[in-house]
């Protein structure tokens, strides 16, 4: 942990951003790394670095005419072909840590032909793309489907005993109302929506099985 006070380390951050005149919203993974102690992440140092041969050059070049030029740095998060793919894993890979061996095993609902029809095609999309993959873990969480707002139907994995025999994190967090101090004297904000953000964080290699999901067909 820094020695500073996270009210200095804002203050200080914050002010050489003003004082040359840059974008503060690009900075802020650098800020939190020193307060919680994580290494940083970063992206390629050039553009050719970010894009292999199967990228298409069209995709790249709107990119560039729609995203600012403040985030060229991080094109590639933009990607249409990018987000269908799984994420490398980094240093920060979630880890799930129990309280016992293994969350109970959770029953299998019933589909109807409609709902089958639609579990089978998320099943076979996602294989496809290599997001999931087959299972033999001796745990397994529920799935059910959920209507969404234009009719169709949508896959939820159920975790709830998962989440009640984690262990839970007690580390030390700055207050809402500290980290709300990095906003002050800025008007313009920029919002990204993350499209599949289950998908951009990696599950730690060796916790997979505990992540599973249990259908009529096998786990998942």
């Amino acid at each position: 942990m820094p020695s500073q006070s996270l009210q200095t380390l804002i203050n200080e951050v914050f002010k050489e951003i003003k004082d040359v005149g840059e974008d503060a919203s690009i900075y802020s993974i650098h800020l939190f790394q020193g307060v919680m102690d994580l290494p940083p992440l970063y992206f390629h140092a050039s553009l050719e670095e970010q894009w292999d041969e199967e990228e298409e050059p069209e995709e790249i070049d709107t990119m560039l005419k729609v995203v600012s030029a403040a985030y060229h740095q991080y094109l590639d998060v933009f990607s249409k072909v990018k987000v269908e793919e799984l994420s490398p894993h980094l240093s920060c890979d979630h880890h799930i840590e129990l309280e016992v061996l293994l969350p109970p095993v959770s029953v299998i609902y019933s589909f109807s032909t409609h709902e089958s029809e639609t579990l089978w095609a998320y099943i076979s999309e996602n294989l496809d793309k290599g997001l999931i993959r087959p299972s033999s873990s001796s745990t397994g969480a529920t799935v059910f489907l959920v209507k969404k707002n234009d009719s169709g139907l949508s896959l939820c994995v159920d975790y709830p005993k998962l989440y009640y025999f984690t262990r839970k994190n007690r580390y030390p967090f700055p207050p809402m109302n500290q980290l709300l101090i990095v906003f002050d004297g800025y008007n313009i904000f920029s919002q990204i929506d993350l499209h599949g953000a289950y998908n951009i964080l990696r599950i730690k290699e060796g916790h997979e099985h505990l992540t599973s999901f249990r259908t009529k067909y096998v786990s998942y």
